[in-house]
């Protein structure tokens, strides 16, 4: 296994725990789904994994590499994190937003040139931005933002990509579009694991599920053998049916409300 290992993530906020002996395991060049309902801890797992928040105890390692043990650079050239909601204002144009993406691959002394205005142009093409390379970031609509910052990630040239919420803000054309960006970068060998509160895209475009309740890992592994009818009624407290996609052939599920005991 050479993709993202994590073992006994634990994370406190003070005397409160938030997330609780957490192992996973991610597999190479596949896209993985986080999922739990608001308050799992799918957020925070995340920002441990990346070490923007180092957990109180754990590993976390990728390809071999001790992510926690790295300096921010060298970690940076192997992982990016695309936070939900990221709060910058920064007023600078588009492009130079993405540029940033780049700054681990730079030397001290000079960035690297043509390659980093392709790596920019290339990730802006990717996520259906390129006319607003000249707009100002402070302009843009919650929706696009997120792309930007996707497109961020991109450029940074990652063999690890961390998301929470991508599809966040997004329209569903959007939304299928991401999905399939991401479906494709991990074609192409990257490892991405993104924290998703819909289940049937989580169902449509990933590999396989890690579900998070409570700070807990309650099910992981592929799709058909882990989104069950039992585990998304303990997890999520509604009743659920699996049935097929007739176009392409994947599990869709069908929700209702549970009846007051």
């Amino acid at each position: 296994m050479n993709g993202l290992e994590a073992n006994r993530i634990r994370v406190l906020a003070g005397d409160t725990v938030i997330i609780d002996g957490v192992d996973c395991v991610v597999a190479p060049g596949s896209v993985t789904a986080l999922l739990g309902p608001n308050g799992a801890g799918k957020s925070t797992l995340l920002r441990a994994l990346a070490a923007v928040e180092r957990p109180t105890e754990g590993d976390v390692r990728f390809e071999g590499d001790d992510l926690l043990a790295l300096r921010r650079r060298e970690r940076a050239r192997l992982a990016a994190f695309v936070e939900q909601d990221a709060t910058t204002e920064l007023s600078m144009p588009v492009s130079s937003v993405v540029a940033l993406g780049r700054v681990p691959h730079e030397s001290l002394w000079s960035g690297d040139g043509h390659e980093s205005l392709r790596a920019v142009a290339d990730a802006l093409r990717l996520v259906g931005m390129s006319a607003f390379a000249e707009r100002d970031f402070t302009t843009l609509s919650g929706g696009e933002r997120q792309r930007v910052l996707l497109a961020k990630a991109i450029a940074q040239e990652p063999r690890l990509l961390l998301l929470d919420e991508p599809t966040n803000h997004l329209d569903i054309r959007a939304q299928l579009s991401v999905l399939e960006l991401l479906s494709s970068l991990a074609s192409g060998g990257a490892t991405v694991l993104a924290a998703l509160h819909d289940l049937n895209l989580a169902a449509a475009y990933c590999d396989s599920v890690i579900v998070l309740h409570e700070g807990k890992v309650i099910g992981a592994g592929p799709i058909a053998d882990t989104l069950t009818p039992e585990l998304i009624g303990s997890v999520y407290g509604v009743d659920a049916t699996v049935l097929t996609n007739p176009v392409t052939g994947r599990p869709v599920l069908a929700f209702s409300s549970r009846e007051p005991e």
